[in-house]
């Protein structure tokens, strides 16, 4: 076996370390940006964590592949200079898309929701593939920011179903969030396309960073239904092989899971740290304890 891939208790980087991304980054001309979106299992929290692990600037010498983009945090924050970004949700590679090529349109259409509970539900109703462009994304914001802990949530027919949440005063159009965020995506491509199809194209010297639908800790933890398919076994296993066979390739590639047996399993010939990360989701605030997580990388720092 090669030796990126010998099984080995890595000791976490201290979270303060901060890797030279100075082949792929301009920190001063690309600063980091918040997302626009709140999002289950969103990285924004764990971000020092992930850029202590990242590859050193010899490592990291092409393009970032971000399949499972979700809030993009972690894209937000390091800004790299070749990007592709890539969801199976086609509401959230849609609603990129707009802010990337049509971001005032976006904003100006955002102006005219309320936040009203009997308005939020003949929102939610609607058949986004009925709308034009615009308003179709204009929903995914307003929805997103008004319904229940901003959890994206569908059934089976690919309908979202999240109650109205209760806010005070909520933002429904965050002006500059949404023009820095467009500024981020202008030469990234975006692609509606599952994990296997997104990083086809990855090559030596790229770099990959996996957040899939994480194994359930228990039988009601599973936040997995982004869309009318979950994300099952069968798939973590897929993503676990594609994870090894990248490396095979060159290709430096950051996952980030639940701490179970399974994913231990998974990934047992490469690089596991695990770290406490907070719970975002739960009905109940006293349930919001930390959580184990694991990070796997399919290389060494250097």
């Amino acid at each position: 076996m090669a030796a990126s891939h010998a099984t080995v208790k890595a000791q976490p980087r201290a979270a303060s370390a901060k890797p030279n991304l100075t082949l792929v980054r301009d920190p001063v001309a690309r600063a980091p940006v918040d997302p626009v979106l709140k999002w289950a299992g969103g990285k924004a929290r764990l971000l020092p964590e992930l850029l202590a692990r990242m590859p050193s600037a010899s490592q990291w010498t092409g393009g970032y592949f971000e399949p499972f983009v979700g809030g993009a945090a972690v894209f937000l924050n390091l800004r790299p200079l070749r990007a592709v970004l890539s969801d199976v949700n086609p509401e959230l590679v849609h609603l990129y898309t707009i802010v990337r090529d049509q971001v005032e349109e976006l904003i100006e259409d955002l102006h005219r929701h309320t936040y009203e509970r009997t308005y939020y539900y003949g929102v939610r109703a609607l058949d986004p593939a009925t709308l034009p462009p615009i308003e179709r994304a204009s929903r995914m914001v307003f929805l997103n920011r008004t319904c229940f802990n901003g959890l994206w949530r569908v059934n089976r027919r690919g309908e979202f179903n999240v109650p109205f949440g209760r806010y005070t005063n909520p933002t429904l159009c965050p002006v500059q969030r949404l023009r820095a965020v467009s500024n981020a995506l202008k030469d990234t491509e975006l692609r509606h396309t599952d994990f296997a199809g997104a990083v086809a194209g990855a090559r030596k010297g790229d770099f990959v960073y996996f957040d899939p639908p994480y194994v359930p800790l228990t039988r009601t933890a599973n936040f997995t239904s982004y869309t009318a398919t979950s994300f099952g076994l069968e798939d973590q296993h897929r993503l676990a092989q594609l994870f090894t066979a990248l490396g095979r390739r060159g290709v430096r590639c950051m996952l980030s899971n639940s701490d179970t047996p399974l994913v231990r399993e998974l990934y047992a010939g490469h690089r596991l740290d695990q770290i406490m990360a907070p719970r975002a989701i739960s009905r109940d605030p006293e349930n919001r304890q930390p959580v184990a997580e694991l990070i796997v990388r399919n290389y060494q720092y250097q």
